[in-house]
């Protein structure tokens, strides 16, 4: 390996760890208040944003892997935030929908959580927000071009399109 490599330089690994420090922070209020997994959470907040969807959905927008997306499901199920229904097109395929205490929870977490992102981004300009913004966009498409790279979420292609 290089002598002049430094991981704590490197730009994947410092994304990463930015990711899972924000992550874990937020994690810990609706762990805390509502019992959920980062899991869980991404799946309460897709299905108040789209309604009824499949797991397949779920897991094409919250950039989770179908078995952890099933589990999550599982335990919300279990736990009466959401609930599953046989399709009415295929009764094979599972329609998944927020029950009335999951769109409780979501209502008690969202405000704490977008507070926390509020502090974070506090120190920050609106012209350094908008370039740490554009330079994220810029480094999503070098991914889009790279067919080796995992595709972007549909959420997040549906945000920059938006």
């Amino acid at each position: 390996m290089p002598e002049d490599f430094h991981l704590s330089a490197f730009l994947p690994y410092r994304l990463a760890v930015l990711s899972e420090r924000v992550s874990r922070r937020l994690s810990v209020e609706y762990e805390r208040t509502h019992g959920l997994s980062v899991a869980e959470w991404r799946v309460l907040v897709h299905l108040q944003r789209c309604g009824k969807v499949s797991v397949r959905d779920i897991h094409d927008f919250v950039n989770l892997d179908k078995p952890r997306v099933s589990r999550a499901v599982a335990r919300l199920e279990a736990a009466g935030m959401v609930r599953k229904l046989a399709g009415r097109v295929d009764g094979r395929l599972v329609d998944i929908s927020l029950t009335a205490k999951g769109e409780s929870a979501l209502a008690e977490i969202v405000p704490i959580v977008t507070g926390i992102e509020a502090r974070l981004l506090d120190g920050l300009t609106a012209a350094e927000l908008s370039t740490f913004c554009a330079v994220m966009e810029k480094i999503h498409a070098r991914l889009d071009a790279d067919s080796e790279a995992r595709p972007r979420s549909r959420l997040d292609a549906l945000r920059e399109n938006a």
